[in-house]
C-alpha cells in the first residue's frame, strides 16, 4: 500500500469521507510498527490521485483520546507506506475572539503544552536537533490555504495552536495564560504528529475547524450531559456541523493542487545534517532510536 498523499482525520472523519465518496477505498491495513500497530489505513482512490487515510481518535465515534493515541505508531506507518507529505484536521477550541465557531484556520505556529507523551523517534539517541522555524510545512499550509480559500468558507490564513496534554479540558486561568503567550486556538492533537513528521522528513500541515470558545472566552452555563457542557451553543453547534461538512471538498481541493508537485521545502532534508556527519544513512527506519 504505497501513497504519496495521507489524511489525518478527527472523530466521524472516516464516515464523513465515505459518505462523501471522496474516492473508491481500494484497501484497508493495519501495520505493526516498533511502536505497536498503527490505526487502520484507509487507501483511496479518486481518479488519477491516490491518498491514504488514518483516523486519529479510531472510526466509531471519539475512541481514543488525544493523549493515548499512538502517535509514533502512525506516522512511522504512513512512511512505512511511502508517504510524503501529510494534510491533518482537528477542531480547536477558539482562545483569540476574531475568530468564530464554524470558521476555518490554517495554523501557522504551535506551543507545546503537552506533558506525557512519546514525542520523538530518536530516544536515548544524538539525533533530532531539528530547528521549527515553520512547525508546519510552509507548502502544504499554502495549498491548504488556497484551497479553503476557494471554498468561500469564513477563514483565516494563520493562527497560533497551543496543545495541551487532555483529556481534560482547561482551566480559564490556562486559556489566559495561553492568550498571553500568544495562543489563538486550543487542541490537544496536533503533537507530537507535526514534530514525529518532521523527523522522518515528511511535509505536515493542519487545517482547523473551530468547535467552540475555550473556557473563560465567554461566559457560559454549565449544562451536565451535553457536548463540552453547554460551552457550545445549539446556534453554534449548527454552523460548525455545517462547516465539517466542507472537509471532503476542501481534502479534494488539496489533494488535487498537491498530486505531482515535487517538494521544494525544507521537510524532506530535516536530516541532513546528520548525513553529511555519517551518523545516519540512507535507510530511515535504522534511524529510528529504541521504543
Amino acid at each position: 500500500m504505497k501513497e504519496r498523499l495521507a489524511v489525518i482525520g478527527g472523530s466521524g472523519a472516516y464516515h464523513l469521507l465515505t459518505q462523501n465518496h471522496l474516492g473508491e477505498e481500494t484497501e484497508c491495513q493495519t501495520l505493526d510498527t516498533p511502536f505497536g500497530s498503527s490505526a487502520p489505513i484507509h487507501r483511496f482512490k479518486a481518479g488519477d490521485i491516490g491518498f491514504l487515510f488514518l483516523s486519529r481518535h479510531g472510526e466509531t465515534d471519539y475512541s481514543i483520546t488525544a493523549p493515548f493515541v499512538n502517535y509514533r505508531a502512525n506516522i512511522y506507518a504512513l512512511k512505512e507506506c511511502g508517504v510524503e507529505r501529510i494534510i491533518s484536521w482537528s477542531g480547536p477550541g477558539i482562545i483569540n475572539t476574531a475568530f468564530k465557531p464554524g470558521d476555518f484556520v490554517v495554523p501557522h505556529d504551535v506551543i507545546d503544552e503537552t506533558r506525557n507523551r512519546e514525542s520523538t523517534f530518536f530516544k536515548n539517541s544524538g539525533v533530532g536537533f531539528i530547528r521549527q522555524r515553520h512547525p508546519f510545512c510552509p507548502e502544504v499550509r499554502e495549498v491548504l490555504h488556497d484551497a479553503v480559500h476557494h471554498s468561500g468558507v469564513p477563514h483565516h490564513e494563520q493562527g497560533v495552536y497551543a496543545c495541551t496534554e487532555g483529556p481534560r479540558l482547561e482551566s480559564p486561568a490556562e486559556i489566559k495564560k495561553f492568550r498571553i503567550i500568544g495562543a489563538d486556538l486550543v487542541g490537544m492533537t496536533l503533537v507530537p504528529e507535526t514534530f514525529l513528521a518532521r523527523e522522518l522528513e515528511m511535509c505536515y500541515a493542519p487545517v482547523c475547524y473551530l468547535t467552540n470558545y475555550a473556557e473563560g472566552v465567554t461566559d457560559r452555563e454549565f449544562k451536565t450531559g451535553q457536548l463540552f457542557e453547554g460551552m457550545q451553543t445549539e446556534q453554534e453547534k449548527s454552523v460548525v456541523e455545517k462547516s465539517v461538512l466542507q472537509f471532503p471538498a476542501i481534502l479534494a481541493a488539496s489533494l488535487t493542487l498537491l498530486n505531482g508537485r515535487e517538494r521544494a521545502c525544507h521537510c524532506k532534508e530535516a536530516l541532513q545534517r546528520y548525513r553529511k556527519k555519517g551518523m545516519i544513512g540512507d535507510d530511515w527506519r535504522t534511524w529510528i532510536g529504541p521504543a
